[in-house]
């Protein structure tokens, strides 16, 4: 047995200063981090608690919502404005685990939760760049049906897992961070890394930063919106491919759209070059299926999962169609 010591960070300051200190880690709702503990992933030498802070969610002066990292999924979901102003997100949240995982896991914790990658996860008998760097990744020429599309790299070719941040992604939310000379923000779509040469960096987090908050801005698509996971079963399991849609309508034509895909790259897939081709054009099933299909020209997948390409396309084809009104 390892022997584990645990701290309790009464404020932001202390989680900064406790989070950054060697063979320290932060735990929140530990639904990650004591999974991998138990495989023998991860080996803190203390657990720095922060689940108890920053647990509000409140509207801002701007009419944004802001949402405590340690606010429980359950609780983001539930929120009166985050189901009539964010439905994607809280469709995100429903569709990932199970309520008592959800009842358990902060917001905090969901972003920087790690792949569930099986060779990742297991610490006893596969190679794995993300976990021990340059030893391989025993992915590659394994069992791909859960792995990347796109973004990959000869490193690694794992999965994000979150639905949340999916979501997040395509709502254009900011993260909040704290660290030792203050307070610094970071757009959601840009927290998390493309594995390429060094799979192990996963987000763009300094050492001994802290997600304290994550804001969603006032949005003109987000009350049209919604999140459909394409999933093996239809509970507890993650997303083969998942599509976080929100859409804007001025007459038949697009005024504004915003669309993430899940399941499909080590990162929340900002699908920006479907969302260029769409904007200020017709809102047809046409439309929907030729954006779809630009988004995914670069898509290298594998024998195992060559699937997921024309899945994400007949997904997001079909989101789209459903929030425009199912136009032929």
């Amino acid at each position: 047995m390892t022997p584990v010591s645990y701290l309790r960070a009464g404020s932001v300051a202390d989680a900064v200063g406790l989070g950054g200190a060697e063979g320290h880690r932060l735990l929140g709702g530990g639904t990650n981090l004591v999974d991998l503990m138990r495989k023998g992933v991860e080996r803190p030498a203390v657990l720095v608690d922060v689940s108890r802070l920053s647990t509000l969610i409140e509207e801002a002066a701007d009419g944004s919502v802001v949402i405590g990292a340690g606010a429980r999924n359950c609780a983001v979901a539930a929120h009166p404005l985050v189901r009539t102003r964010y439905p994607m997100l809280a469709r995100a949240i429903l569709a990932g685990a199970s309520a008592q995982i959800r009842n358990m896991a902060t917001v905090g914790g969901n972003l920087l939760q790690r792949t569930r990658c099986l060779y990742f996860a297991d610490a006893a008998g596969s190679r794995c760049n993300k976990r021990v760097p340059g030893s391989g990744c025993d992915a590659q020429g394994g069992f791909t049906r859960y792995h990347a599309i796109l973004g990959a790299s000869p490193s690694c070719i794992a999965t994000h897992p979150s639905d949340m941040a999916v979501a997040l992604a395509a709502l254009d939310a900011r993260v909040h961070l704290a660290n030792a000379d203050g307070v610094r923000t970071i757009s959601l779509p840009d927290l998390h890394r493309l594995p390429g040469d060094r799979p192990d960096l996963e987000t763009m987090l300094a050492p001994g930063e802290v997600i304290v908050a994550v804001e969603l801005p006032p949005s003109d698509v987000a009350a049209r919106s919604t999140y459909r996971k394409v999933r093996d079963r239809a509970s507890y399991a993650f997303a083969l491919v998942s599509v976080a849609a929100g859409i804007a309508l001025d007459g038949d034509r697009i005024s504004d759209v915003r669309i993430a895909l899940g399941g499909v790259a080590a990162k929340p897939w900002r699908a920006l070059r479907a969302e260029a081709a769409l904007r200020g054009g017709p809102a047809t099933a046409e439309a929907f299926a030729r954006a779809a299909e630009g988004e995914l020209a670069d898509a290298a997948p594998l024998p195992g999962n060559a699937f997921k390409v024309p899945l994400a396309k007949r997904t997001m084809a079909a989101v789209l169609a459903e929030l425009s009104g199912n136009r032929a």
